[in-house]
């Protein structure tokens, strides 16, 4: 190509392309960096591919490698590669002619849509064409690997005019130098280039080496880990590589409870390892993040297209080379393929709990704190996820102990048959809790927003199971022995109870309890509590607020009796009514600030009364 010089139009039919690529990616311009390195992978991979062919006969110690060199001064950013390199010819067929064939395209097909939010590199073969996001001009210099190839240069300055010229690289490979235009001011900064090279590039399978030229540094170790993790079989990996690349990639230096290692090569290639965090709060498990690659390189974090939206509680990487990516890499199409990875994914996970819980159950036991919330919001979300890990789905009693459902039903249906009796609250409800454990019932805790969805959920799926908190009547077992007075006999105690505590409207019906030092219990049916509960987590009123409440007073206890008796006087029945009234608010729920104060103040009354 000696003297040789040649000028011409890029293949386009419209109007500048380039401006466009700058007008529809400017909040993704650091997607350059991406473009640029996998570029010079892929010519470093098709290299390798063609001397394993016997093609390109290169030396047995041939070291691949990508440079970036960031030069402040200048204003330039390169990239080099000593990859397979391309003659004029190819740069004239794969940047010209290729790519803005691709551009016409795409402008043919949204020309009247120029205000959508969309991104046009990948899919139109323009990813090198990227670079202009951030430069004002840009150089190719490339060698092939062919024998008695000529060096070549290429130059564009953001028109629809390039030239290409003979080059003056003597080594086999690419370099692509951009210089920087006020778009890409920010990426001259030393620290922010690195971040973006590691954010996209930190797995990328070619080893990355940063020079600073103005600073005169260079980094004598790759800043890339071309190997991670995922790629090594579960077995060659260790307890503590695990622990290390988790603390590497997420910066979270908790320990993870347990971790899944994916690994498949068909019907698709998927590799990767999801991590279930420790989580110190509640709502800190919305702050998951899984990243996606495709061939090591990164696309995105937490793509509800792949990954199923209640795995993203989780932590983890996930490579997927053969992902339908359409227009750029950062979104992908909805179809048959990506369906079947979600489905895997779900598979995986679920199949790993199970063999924690019943391989591993004590240890299990021991994350059910942290990944509860997980697995529940799971089991609402997903139809089969509750299906496939029903098993491991455990309930943790008041004494900390931990039972599956099938396990929770066998030691206690001959008492309450299939009915599986939980608390929400385990100092509040102590005592309604202690008389339940008294007839040898375990009571379960749920105390997340989480529970009333989920038991809702297990219902529908398990036949003739039902949760029923424990004031939400009063079990069968219970009750004591039926006195000979019937229903009209009490009718008295309840009038004094609904005058003494202002309340005419309020259920009140009297039963004999087995315990009898608890005066009375508030009752909520299960069926009200849970349309509340509901309403509150998905942030809607349902029905018209009205509840089914009633207070039940235990006739077999002593203050009851008095009462029941009618000798007491006028004040001192109101006194025993109203403390009655609030003892049972406060096990059912909170009292009001008002109602607080005065039962304080009844109680010093009460004491003084007593010390008299």
């Amino acid at each position: 190509m000696e003297n040789h010089f040649e000028k011409g139009n890029l293949s386009i039919n419209s109007e500048n392309i380039l401006p466009i690529i700058k007008k529809w990616l400017y909040s993704d311009a650091d997607i350059f960096v991406r473009e640029l390195v996998s570029n010079a992978a892929d010519a470093i991979t098709k290299l390798g591919r063609l001397d394993s062919l016997g093609e390109a006969n290169l030396p047995e110690d041939e070291a691949f490698a990508i440079k970036i060199v960031l030069d402040k001064e200048a204003r330039t950013i390169k990239f080099v590669d000593n990859g397979v390199g391309m003659t004029a010819d190819e740069i004239k067929k794969y940047i010209n002619q290729i790519a803005f064939s691709g551009a016409t395209d795409f402008m043919n097909r949204y020309k009247e849509k120029m205000d959508a939010e969309s991104e046009i590199i990948g899919h139109f073969g323009l990813g090198f064409y990227s670079a202009f996001m951030v430069a004002d001009k840009v150089e190719i210099d490339s060698l092939s690997y062919r024998p008695e190839a000529e060096a070549a240069h290429w130059l564009c300055d953001g028109g629809i005019e390039f030239e290409i010229s003979a080059g003056s690289r003597d080594t086999r490979g690419t370099t692509v130098t951009l210089h920087i235009g006020d778009d890409g001011e920010e990426f001259l900064d030393d620290y922010t280039l690195r971040r973006i090279v590691k954010k996209y590039c930190g797995f990328i399978p070619v080893e990355i080496y940063f020079e600073n030229a103005a600073a005169k540094t260079n980094d004598k170790e790759p800043i890339n880990d071309k190997n991670p993790l995922w790629l090594k079989k579960a077995s060659d990996c260790t307890d503590e590589e695990y622990k290390k690349f988790y603390h590497q990639v997420f910066m979270d230096f908790n320990e993870p409870l347990f971790w899944i290692h994916l690994n498949m090569d068909y019907p698709f290639r998927l590799k990767g390892i999801l991590y279930f965090p420790r989580l110190k709060h509640e709502l800190e498990s919305i702050e998951g993040q899984v990243k996606l690659f495709s061939s090591q390189v990164f696309v995105a974090d937490n793509i509800k297209e792949v990954i199923p939206e209640f795995l993203l509680l989780l932590k983890g990487v996930m490579d997927c080379p053969d992902l339908p990516l359409n227009v750029s890499r950062s979104f992908l199409q909805n179809d048959g393929y990506v369906e079947k990875l979600s489905g895997y994914i779900v598979r995986k996970v679920a199949d790993k709990l199970v063999s924690l819980s019943q391989n591993e159950r004590e240890e299990y036991n021991k994350y059910w704190d942290d990944i509860n919330q997980f697995i529940k919001y799971g089991c609402v979300r997903e139809a089969d996820f509750y299906e496939k890990c029903r098993d491991a789905v455990l309930y943790k009693s008041t004494k900390g102990e931990f039972y599956t459902l099938s396990e929770y039903l066998e030691r206690n249906e001959d008492k309450i048959g299939k009915k599986v009796i939980y608390a929400n609250s385990a100092k509040r409800q102590s005592q309604y809790i202690r008389m339940f454990e008294e007839q040898g019932v375990d009571v379960i805790l749920l105390t997340t927003r989480l529970d009333a969805p989920f038991t809702t959920h297990v219902e529908a799926l398990e036949e003739g199971v039902a949760f029923a908190r424990i004031d939400s009547e009063l079990s069968e077992i219970m009750k004591g022995e039926d006195t000979e007075k019937d229903k009209k006999a009490h009718e008295g105690l309840i009038a004094i109870f609904k005058e003494a505590i202002g309340n005419k409207n309020l259920a009140i019906e009297v039963q004999n309890f087995k315990n009898e030092t608890t005066p009375a219990m508030i009752f909520l049916s299960e069926e009200s509590r849970r349309v509340q509960e509901i309403s509150k987590v998905y942030g809607m009123k349902i029905g018209k607020g009205k509840t089914d409440e009633k207070l039940v007073l235990n006739g077999a206890n002593e203050l009851v009796k008095l009462l029941d008796a009618g000798n007491l006087d006028v004040d001192d029945a109101k006194v025993i009514c109203e403390h009655i009234w609030d003892m049972a608010s406060l096990s059912h729920g909170h009292l009001s600030p008002e109602r607080m104060e005065k039962f304080i103040e009844r109680n010093s009354l009460i004491l003084r009364e007593f010390v008299r």
